[in-house]
């Protein structure tokens, strides 16, 4: 039996109040401040396109220079925004590369080859709001060719 319309009325009003006060729960969106000597293209001294790499595609979750973009405002998504970037950041940060030891900061860098390589990262849902993120084949290539070399 469809919804009387009275009913379909409340509903949406529901729906709308719901949206609106969701906004009020605003996760901690931070980009805590960054000692340039403690990065990654300071302590390990990456090729430049390795390095360009890295800005263009992984630096907004993995490091402290994130860029907030507008949907980063509306919940829910800014719930995942910064869940995305929490966990990128304690999984990779860039931006503190100096609390790695050599061996670690290969492996670690090893590690993003699989990812990309496998085209886990950057994920879909980054790369669909980011096509400059995209890592194509031959940046893939330069990627892992680059971390391979990496002393």
């Amino acid at each position: 039996m469809p919804m009387p319309s009275k009913t379909k009325k409340y509903a949406a009003w529901a729906a709308l109040a719901f949206v609106l006060a969701i906004q009020f729960i605003r996760p901690e969106r931070t980009n805590p401040p960054v000692d340039p000597a403690a990065t990654f293209e300071a302590v390990a001294k990456p090729d430049p396109q390795l390095a360009a790499i890295v800005r263009r595609a992984c630096r907004d979750c993995h490091s402290h220079d994130t860029k907030w973009p507008w949907y980063s405002l509306i919940a829910p998504v800014s719930w995942l925004v910064a869940d995305d970037v929490e966990q990128g950041r304690a999984h990779l940060n860039f931006s503190r590369w100096n609390l790695l030891s050599p061996e670690m900061s290969k492996l670690r860098m090893k590690e993003a080859c699989r990812e990309v390589r496998s085209k886990g990262m950057p994920p879909w849902q980054y790369r669909l709001m980011h096509p400059e993120a995209r890592i194509g084949d031959e940046d893939v290539a330069t990627f892992c060719d680059a971390v391979d070399r990496m002393p």
